[in-house]
């Protein structure tokens, strides 16, 4: 059995944080049953963008970071706090611990933010939101990111990245990959209807 930690900031998206609950769920009824995924965070609340509460399963003080496979992090937005936690040295300590253990990190849309700036993506390729007028990958070139325009979702060793929720289904069953195979994704891909 694999664990993954989801990793959330207080304003995270809750659709993106529910791909990685339903692709890795259905994995654990459907596919090889193999995934369990664990929610934490800095608070024992969490408020999602749009409002909705989130109880995390564990907070980050308590975690033992060695006892799970793969990282999990969604994005999220600014007007609702998100940077507040997801810039925070122990929400970037988990980060650093992942990517140094070379165990895989799956981030979308602004989450690539908090990696890069744990440091991580110094000198890598990624990518982040992607709209016209919007600063955010001029924030992540700022981190020292070689940011890869126009692509929708970056692989860089074992940290993915993406342009926005819209790649979110895709990060999410690349995660899958990583912690199964490719012939279990498309098991539980045709059981979800796909």
């Amino acid at each position: 059995m694999t664990k993954t930690l989801l990793l959330l900031a207080n304003g995270f998206e809750a659709y993106e944080a529910s791909v990685f609950t339903d692709v890795l769920g259905w994995n654990l009824y459907e596919g090889d049953r193999s995934t369990e995924l664990v929610s934490g965070g800095l608070h024992s609340e969490l408020t999602c963008t749009w409002g909705p509460k989130w109880i995390p399963d564990v907070l980050l003080d308590e975690i033992q970071l060695d006892s799970y496979d793969a990282l999990a992090i969604p994005g999220g937005f600014e007007e609702a706090g998100f940077y507040t936690d997801a810039f925070n040295e122990r929400f970037l300590t988990v980060i650093r611990y992942f990517a140094g253990a070379g165990k895989p990190i799956a981030s979308i849309c602004v989450a690539a933010l908090s990696v890069a700036k744990s440091g991580v993506l110094s000198g890598k390729k990624a990518t982040t939101y992607t709209y016209p007028g919007n600063p955010r990958q001029d924030q992540l070139a700022a981190f020292g990111v070689e940011v890869q325009h126009g692509q929708s979702i970056v692989q860089e060793g074992n940290i993915v990245t993406s342009s926005s929720p819209a790649t979110a289904l895709e990060v999410a069953f690349w995660l899958l990959e990583q912690l199964t195979n490719q012939e279990n994704v498309q098991q539980v891909k045709r059981r979800m209807g796909f």
